[in-house]
């Protein structure tokens, strides 16, 4: 009977501490600095929260480093019934509360942030999750306490979450070198070029050569609303004249991607389709020639710092990003991957096919 308790115990133990490391990992899979990990957990999930830039990154790196400890000591024989698995049934009632809050108040919808982007959830499934892991471990306290380790050594549980915690701080600096934000139009076999003729000097009034196709006509009075301005203007000076794509992208992100060659597809099957321009967020900006390659066209494109690029398509909202302007009206934002916001081919060419006088 007792072997089938121990047996019972390590599973359970097992079980919850591999939810805690894959949960810390997954917020900063694959990549501390890319999309989808850290600095997104700070901006979608701690911003709204009121915590500043500052404390988000402190907080963000201490509460991962707390996760991979309670997981790793979960595994250890040290304090458990005093301390471990009390810890980690109120960091889940915690998030519990957290999640509950956020279903309330926005609904059930989103990543909860609980996995990073490895294992999206949501909100409810979260709560789920957390509520069959504090069940696990009320079974393991109530019915297991003749075979659980009995072993208090708080110097071996300090030294672990102390290194859990400092790993964290050395893996993702929170004061990095800024990254330039970079302007750059590629030129390429599947770039748009647009030739300008010069019109020749006149000579008492009447033109040299002039070709009747080379012509300057009047202007017909613009359609559409009236102007304003979208608050796009600094990375892009006429983005706010006449119709624009603008698009949200992170480099590494195959669902951007998917919709950049999405994009391409209806420029190439659309000569009057408007001007398309990127602003990238600084994660692997290397892979941005693969991403052009993908979306088998190159077009004008910024890089600017993660928390820049959050606060600049919204904090609640996700990439990929596409923007439609119209005399710097926003009249469409597509974003994210699921849900009605979500880029929609035939829905952005009925937008452009509206006219407003």
């Amino acid at each position: 009977m007792k072997d089938k308790l121990t047996i019972s115990s390590w599973s359970i133990r097992i079980i919850v501490a591999g939810l805690f490391i894959v949960s810390a990992l997954g917020k900063i899979f694959p990549d501390p600095s890319m999309y989808g990990t850290i600095s997104t957990f700070e901006v979608q999930q701690l911003y709204p929260m009121g915590f500043s830039e500052l404390l988000a990154k402190y907080f963000s790196r201490t509460l991962i480093g707390v996760e991979f400890a309670l997981g790793f000591l979960l595994l250890f024989p040290f304090n458990l019934k005093k301390w471990v698995i009390p810890s980690i049934i109120l960091m889940l009632a915690v998030f519990c509360v957290h999640l509950s809050i956020e279903i309330i108040t926005k609904g059930n919808v989103g990543n909860c942030g609980c996995f990073g982007s490895l294992l999206p959830m949501t909100p409810f499934q979260a709560i789920m999750k957390n509520v069959l892991s504090i069940g696990l471990l009320g079974l393991l306290l109530w019915k297991h306490d003749e075979v659980l380790p009995k072993q208090s050594n708080y110097l071996a549980m300090t030294n672990i979450l102390t290194a859990c915690v400092l790993a964290m701080f050395m893996l993702i600096p929170i004061f990095k070198k800024p990254t330039d934000v970079v302007a750059v139009a590629p030129i390429g076999p599947d770039t748009t070029m647009v030739k300008t003729k010069t019109i020749p000097p006149e000579v008492d009034g009447k033109a040299l050569n002039v070709n009747p196709k080379d012509t300057v006509k009047t202007p017909e009075k613009p359609i559409g609303p009236k102007q304003k301005k979208s608050g796009f203007a600094k990375y892009y000076a006429n983005i706010d004249e006449g119709k624009k794509i603008l698009c949200f992208f992170a480099p590494s992100c195959e669902h951007c991607q998917a919709t950049a060659k999405e994009l391409t597809e209806m420029r190439k099957a659309n000569p009057d389709f408007p001007e398309i321009q990127i602003i990238f967020m600084d994660e692997a900006p290397e892979e941005i020639p693969n991403f052009f390659k993908f979306a088998g066209a190159s077009y004008p494109y910024k890089v600017i710092e993660i928390i820049e690029f959050w606060n600049a398509i919204g904090n609640e909202k996700n990439v990929p990003g596409v923007c439609y302007l119209w005399n710097g009206n926003i009249m469409k934002f597509y974003e994210g991957t699921e849900g009605k916001n979500q880029f929609n081919k035939s829905d952005l060419k009925l937008q452009l096919q509206k006219i407003k006088k």
